[in-house]
């Protein structure tokens, strides 16, 4: 394991040393260069994010029925649509987690929709389980979030949870591991942690035995 360590370490010290002399080679007419293309990166990004706004997003909707859902889908790229029933307690945890999304995540749009009052759309869409998120992307349905199966198959899922398995989708912008449900991800990194301390410690027990009086 120390070896291990070791190893990782000497790389990323590799890579730190790279970047510094890549850095280091640039003249004042690279680095302005790098400064304007970073420059028109955030105007077009601030451009985006006021287009995602007027177009509804940044807040959890309802749709008046199935035309507004096509509508929707032809202006936005992302569209997050929670099919649902309003006497479903399922569908109000499911309301919970999407309204915190939507405000979270403002280049997709996130709706809901009453399925008895689109048949069609449901219909076409084959849905029979209520909840049900629809995930499309440009104008197309991707992908479907059924029930809570994909969620843990439990009510007290978390937010972050519902977040990746969107992401999982390509639905919203993610840092995250896709790999693994961040549930997972912060077991395995506690795991990893008290693997280190351990590690360490033995090691300081090692050095202590070693010492004279």
């Amino acid at each position: 394991m120390e070896r291990v360590l070791y190893n990782v370490a000497q790389t990323v010290e590799k890579q730190l040393d790279s970047e510094l002399e890549r850095l280091d080679a640039l003249d004042n007419s690279d680095l302005e260069a790098i400064r304007q293309q970073r420059l028109a990166e955030m105007k077009q990004r601030a451009q985006k994010k006021q287009e995602w706004l007027a177009n509804g997003h940044g807040e959890y909707t309802e749709l008046d029925g199935e035309k507004e859902f096509f509508g929707v889908c032809s202006k936005s790229e992302n569209v997050v649509c929670h099919f649902y029933k309003s006497d479903s307690p399922r569908c109000r945890i499911v309301d919970m987690h999407l309204k915190i999304l939507a405000k979270k995540h403002v280049e997709t749009r996130f709706v809901k929709l009453d399925a008895e009052r689109a048949p069609f759309l449901a219909g076409r869409l084959k849905i029979r389980v209520i909840p049900t998120i629809a995930l499309v992307k440009s104008n197309k349905t991707k992908d479907f979030v059924v029930g809570f199966t994909d969620l843990g198959n439990r009510d007290d899922f978390s937010t972050e949870t519902l977040e990746w398995r969107i992401a999982r989708s390509d639905l919203i912008e993610y840092s995250g591991d896709l790999t693994v449900p961040p549930e997972e991800a912060r077991a395995q990194r506690k795991l990893h942690l008290e693997s280190k301390r351990t590690v360490r410690g033995r090691q300081d027990e090692d050095s202590d035995d070693g010492l004279s009086d």
